[in-house]
């Protein structure tokens, strides 16, 4: 199958001096935007005591700790301004992300030790939950740093029952395992109650000499008053008992590497217990890449600062999809799968860093007054019409066939609607979208360029429909919404004009309410507001969309559950012909 890979057609084309010029201010509407989602990030690193002041009694902050145990230049983060339930503290107090350790790749994620000793916050068991779901997808092992203090208790009504709530992640942790997928542990500092459990949990423990978990900590060993309330004398004897427990709280080493063999090594050093993670990430079972690779790697012919210029921050204005993939892609050369049908879907087959993926996109612009061809109106690009439809599902389908993982890459308005599209079929071919995913179980990754709005958002690859979708990206120009603002005012507001209207009332604070439901659209789906309530796992500068491409392809392919030898894949063969 070499020939049908190492000739693959180059595409795109060099910016001219015309196109570069007239991008200025599109480049500087999306480098502010960058500039903003940075400075949020950096108040999320910040947050908690200074690095300083954790140096000072001897420990390393988890920043420390994730850049020595990470390979240099592979470190992917992921969920970095999340916070869906507005913390005061500004974070979950977990960091994750996709990097190798020792040339594999892995799932890190780990306790923030600057915020509340890496307390459980409101927010973080739905963080905790997409990062091993991530694992799961990608059949990887996970990398926990492990310092939590346990519950927040001030708060903790708000995260700590309930079927999604702090003790899910031991369920999935069991979970993973039963699955084959191994989960380390570097243990650090006092680890009581649920902290304790968090580090019982994963499959091999690497611990700190100075560490412990414990299902209970100094304070609850302290333990309740028996009259049901406090008093002077309650409070006396309340604080002989907590002097008892600080000096060495429960469940440490001489506990649980001495006794109950717990803690399969204990370390002197810090650095320690993060070099004995890399000599296990060394021996994790991985292919080597030489197995799945169709071609050696090569950078995308055209720079990737080029997509600054690309793709407009204009919602409004139209760009060539073809050209922006080909700033993404080895070589800049793809196969394209059916490019004479459904011409508002991209469709075909890629090179990332040698690996095959498969890659789904929105072209934009006007597709002619013959298409759709069961209407009597033009076709949109950006919109999803019947061929479209049909031609994602059946590359979808012949991808899960190779075992070929999906990048999609959205920018769309939604699906063809009226009774028109209805007759159609492109309500049944939608969810038939969605059925093709999910019977295909590959890995997915989604790229959301611009806007992901109505069902068309579920359908190409979001992870709202979709078990597969390992994370998903947005950019300084995303969008996420049910509908554009203008469209929901007017769906909702347009009969009360016309009552308004009629019983010869002022329009005027109808049209205010109007204007104010376009504004909370606007704010409410913008880039920041879309990573830290979920609906994209990171929203990454332009210039890195490749770098997180790479990683994906990389942990897809490293230990995948099936197999196609190259020898029998269809898609390249139905693509020539």
């Amino acid at each position: 199958m070499r020939p049908y890979f190492e000739t693959m057609p180059e595409f795109g084309h060099p910016l001219s001096e015309g196109q570069i010029k007239s991008s200025e201010k599109n480049v500087q509407s999306i480098k502010e935007v960058e500039s903003q989602i940075k400075a949020e990030v950096e108040k999320v690193k910040n947050a908690g005591f200074p690095e300083a002041k954790i140096n000072a009694r001897g420990e390393m902050t988890v920043w420390q700790r994730l850049r020595y145990l990470v390979d240099p230049g592979t470190w992917c983060p992921l969920h970095s301004i999340y916070n869906p339930m507005n913390n005061e503290e500004g974070t979950t107090n977990v960091i994750d992300g996709l990097a190798r350790i020792s040339g594999k790749w892995a799932v890190v994620i780990g306790f923030d030790n600057k915020v509340l000793a890496g307390a459980w916050l409101p927010g973080q068991s739905e963080n905790i939950l997409r990062a091993t779901d991530l694992a799961k997808r990608l059949n990887i092992p996970l990398v926990w740093l492990v310092n939590c203090s346990g519950v927040k208790l001030t708060e903790q009504e708000k995260f700590y029952a309930g079927r999604r709530g702090g003790g899910t992640t031991f369920f999935r942790h069991a979970e993973l395992e039963i699955a084959g997928i191994p989960i380390l542990a570097g243990i650090y500092g006092t680890n009581p109650a649920g902290g304790g459990y968090q580090g019982i949990s994963p499959t091999i423990l690497f611990a700190h000499k100075n560490c412990n978990i414990a299902v209970g900590g100094g304070g609850i060993l302290s333990g309740m008053s028996p009259k049901g309330h406090f008093d002077l004398e309650g409070a006396e004897q309340l604080i002989q008992a907590a002097r008892q427990y600080k000096e060495k709280p429960p469940g440490g080493v001489e506990i649980h590497y001495d006794a109950t063999g717990f803690f399969r090594y204990v370390y002197e050093e810090e650095t320690g217990v993060l070099d004995g993670l890399k000599e296990y990430m060394r021996d994790m079972p991985a292919y080597n890449p030489k197995f799945f690779r169709v071609a050696e790697p090569k950078n995308p012919k055209f720079s990737a600062d080029d997509l600054y210029r690309l793709v407009p921050f204009n919602q409004k204005q139209m760009y060539s999809f073809d050209e922006v993939l080909a700033r993404l892609v080895d070589g800049s050369e793809h196969m394209e799968y059916k490019p004479n049908y459904g011409p508002e879907i991209y469709t075909g087959l890629v090179k990332i860093d040698g690996f095959l993926i498969g890659a789904i996109g929105n072209r934009q612009g006007y597709l002619g007054e013959d298409y759709p061809e069961y209407a009597p109106y033009p076709g949109i690009g950006g919109k999803l019409y019947r061929q479209g439809l049909i031609k994602m599902n059946e590359f979808v389908t012949l991808c899960g066939r190779d075992r070929v993982p999906i990048i999609w890459f959205q920018d769309t308005t939604g699906i063809d609607v009226g009774n028109i599209a209805e007759k159609a079929e492109l309500l049944g071919l939608g969810q038939s979208l969605i059925y093709s995913i999910q019977q295909t179980d590959i890995p997915m990754m989604l790229v959301v360029l611009r806007k992901g709005t109505a069902a068309a958002h579920y359908v190409m690859g979001g992870p709202t429909a979709n078990r597969h979708n390992a994370f998903t990206l947005g950019t300084p120009t995303t969008e996420i919404y049910v509908m554009h603002g203008e469209t929901a005012a007017a769906a909702t507001f347009s009969r009360r004009l016309v009552k308004e209207k009629d019983a010869g009332k002022p329009l005027e604070p109808v049209i205010e309410n109007m204007n104010k439901m376009v504004k909370e659209y606007y704010d409410n789906s913008r880039p920041a507001y879309c990573a830290k309530y979920g609906l994209v796992d990171e929203i990454v500068n332009m210039s890195d969309i490749r770098k997180y491409m790479v990683a994906f392809a990389g942990a897809a392919y490293q230990n995948p559950r099936s197999i196609c030898p190259h020898h029998h894949l269809m898609l390249p063969r139905i693509i020539k012909g």
